[in-house]
């Protein structure tokens, strides 16, 4: 009998794409998501790392977050989408990201859930 490991449809890490205009996540870091309203995007320029955070309809409801840093997410059935073309430019400047023709780069990601955020670690490339 063969030792077959069977494959999973859903994948296995969270990873985000960053491109000239907005951070994609894949279906696995979009799981974090799902009853998002908008978000928070945060950058820790010592670690350089981004930090994406779920804000919910009621907590914006609160009035405790500005409207200035509530960042629209889409999310899809098998991805989401964060749209800031200012943020990204400037997390690529931090960690030395160059955006050509259809450039992009892939980072893992990682839920802290002390944080209730999505962490991406731009030291760390995949592929």
């Amino acid at each position: 009998m063969a030792n077959f490991i069977w494959a999973s449809k859903k994948p296995l890490d969270d990873i985000a794409t960053i491109y000239e205009a907005n951070i994609t996540l894949n279906k696995s870091a979009s799981s974090y998501f799902e009853s998002a309203y908008v978000v928070l995007l945060g950058l820790d320029r010592e670690h350089c790392q981004i930090a994406v955070k779920p804000v919910t309809k009621e907590e914006v409801s609160l009035g405790f977050i500005p409207e200035e840093q509530q960042h629209n997410i889409t999310v899809k059935s098998s991805y989401s989408r964060i749209c800031n073309k200012q943020f990204v430019q400037e997390a690529a400047a931090l960690s030395g990201l160059e955006f050509g023709d259809s450039q992009f780069y892939k980072f893992k990601a990682v839920w802290n859930p002390k944080d209730n955020a999505l962490i991406i670690d731009l030291k760390h490339r995949e592929g």
